[in-house]
């Protein structure tokens, strides 16, 4: 079934076209514009298209319950890992000016109404609503009636609580796209659950579907393509040495070489059908096999597998496809041992 076209600036998505990779910066540049901008430019040169900020605003994000809240994976809070890692308008600006100016697409997550209208305001292309997200209805519905593409991340959600968010989307009339996710940093592989992706693809036939993946290496995300991923996300870092809320789950300028030139040949390898192909014929001629005779046959003696046998290559008036219909017929003229067997040669 052919996809609602997908667009994220003048990138295209879907079938049709590769897969797209997003590289994350996130919040591994610890709030330092400056490190913002190296993880960038790695990502540039290892040939990112997309590149996705995470935009904080404390104050409008968080009560102030979440000064007591750790995260499985920290011994902070998560109010105190957001606020010393979060970069402020001026400079998430900054950012997303030194991307665009290298020909690329900045886009980035809000996590809160201000959030959200700081990224209006820099007229960013599309929006990523996190799966921390998916189910605050409010806040996607906030986001929905701007009308920006949205890329919607559904890790920690049921697929009735994924259905309620897209039909909010939907009733906004805004394009979306939708990425399975497992909210573990990093995810171990028995966690992926591809069988969830998969299904959203079978309940959502005409949406784009994806995985943002928090595994380590890029052999999942590989996987996910193999399966029909039209997007895939990963978080990004400059140096996995560096110290960073994500670094454990994110990919390098190495990685995303290789995740990139894969990701190409996988999708060149998807779909088709099951048949022969005219590049194959080369190979047929080699390959298959001629019925010839396997010792010498008299006249009015009958084939059988006793006296005649498919042999490689092909060439012959008969096929081993055809095999069985020569079996039972009578030799019209003396077979010498080795001769393929024609046409001529059977009595009719």
């Amino acid at each position: 079934m052919n996809k609602k076209p997908f667009k994220i600036g003048n990138r295209k998505i879907g079938d049709k076209f590769p897969p797209l990779i997003i590289t994350e910066i996130g919040i591994n540049h610890g709030g330092s514009l400056e490190k913002a901008i190296k993880i960038a430019d790695h990502a540039i040169k290892g040939g990112a298209e997309v590149i996705k900020h995470q935009t904080h605003i404390l104050d409008d994000e968080y009560s102030y319950h979440a000064k007591k809240v750790v995260p499985g994976n920290s011994k902070e809070t998560i109010y105190e890992i957001v606020k010393k890692n979060s970069l402020n308008e001026e400079q998430e600006f900054k950012l997303m000016n030194y991307i665009k100016k290298r020909g690329k697409i900045f886009i980035s997550t809000p996590f809160s109404r201000k959030a959200v209208d700081r990224l209006i305001k820099f007229n960013v292309p599309a929006i990523k609503i996190g799966s921390g997200e998916c189910n605050n209805y409010p806040l996607v519905n906030y986001i929905s009636k701007f009308k920006k593409n949205i890329i919607l991340s559904t890790g920690m959600n049921s697929l009735s609580s994924v259905v309620k968010s897209t039909d909010i989307i939907k009733k906004n009339k805004t394009n979306f796209c939708l990425l399975h996710c497992t909210n573990l940093y990093p995810t171990h592989a028995k966690f992926v659950n591809f069988g969830g992706m998969l299904q959203m693809m079978k309940k959502f036939k005409n949406i784009n579907v994806g995985l943002s993946d928090h595994t380590v290496g890029i052999h999942i995300s590989l996987g996910a393509i193999a399966l029909g991923a039209s997007i895939v996300e990963k978080h990004f870092t400059c140096s996995k040495k560096i110290n960073g809320p994500d670094i454990s789950s994110s990919i390098d300028k190495k990685d995303l070489i290789n995740l990139i030139k894969n990701s190409k040949e996988i999708f060149l390898a998807r779909g088709g059908e099951k048949r022969p192909l005219l590049e194959e014929k080369k190979t047929m001629n080699f390959a298959f096999s001629s019925v010839v005779s396997t010792k010498v046959i008299k006249v009015g003696e009958i084939l059988s597998e006793k006296n005649v046998f498919p042999k490689r290559p092909s060439g012959g008036d008969f096929s081993s496809v055809q095999f069985y219909q020569l079996v039972g017929k009578k030799a019209k003229r003396h077979i010498k041992a080795g001769e393929r067997i024609k046409k001529k040669d059977l009595k009719k």
